[in-house]
């Protein structure tokens, strides 16, 4: 298996499902062989999700790690809950804009830095409803429909 230069992992039905307030980009505490499958671009974060534990501190659940097919018996769980690693005034903010307004914490993208380390784009995000989503496939609608025209317009 080749190992590729840049890992882009989205969360493309966030965005749709959700209205983006703020982001932040936070590192994950990995073991072993997670990091390699990541690098192999074997995760997935679309049924994923950020919450507290009691103590504090962020975990992201839901996030599919495949096993790494060299790792054996020293292998990872693929669905195990994982520590997310932030300043601790971003975890009291997230915490206390989770808490009082209703909002919700999604991954949005999974990355590798320059430094070789695996990252998470997360944002606090609101839920939309149905009206707002059905809004935005009539933009998106009425854009292609109009790339389309200008397009047969200049050829």
């Amino acid at each position: 298996m080749a190992v590729q230069k840049n890992i882009n992992i989205q969360n493309k039905k966030a965005r749709f499902e959700f209205e983006i307030l703020d982001k932040f980009v936070a590192g994950i505490q990995l073991t072993g062989t997670e990091i390699k499958s990541i690098r192999l671009s074997q995760a997935r974060i679309t049924e994923s999700f950020c919450e507290f534990n009691d103590r504090g501190e962020l975990f992201i659940v839901n996030m599919y790690i495949q096993e790494y097919m060299f790792g054996h018996h020293f292998n990872h769980k693929p669905k195990s809950e994982r520590r997310l690693l932030l300043h601790k005034r971003e975890l009291r903010s997230l915490k206390k804009d989770v808490e009082a307004k209703g909002n919700t914490i999604v991954p949005l993208r999974l990355f590798i830095n320059d430094r070789g380390f695996a990252k998470l784009e997360i944002a606090l995000a609101k839920g939309k409803q149905t009206h707002d989503k059905r809004e935005v496939l009539k933009e998106r609608d009425s854009k292609r429909d109009l790339a389309r025209i200008k397009k047969n317009f200049n050829a």
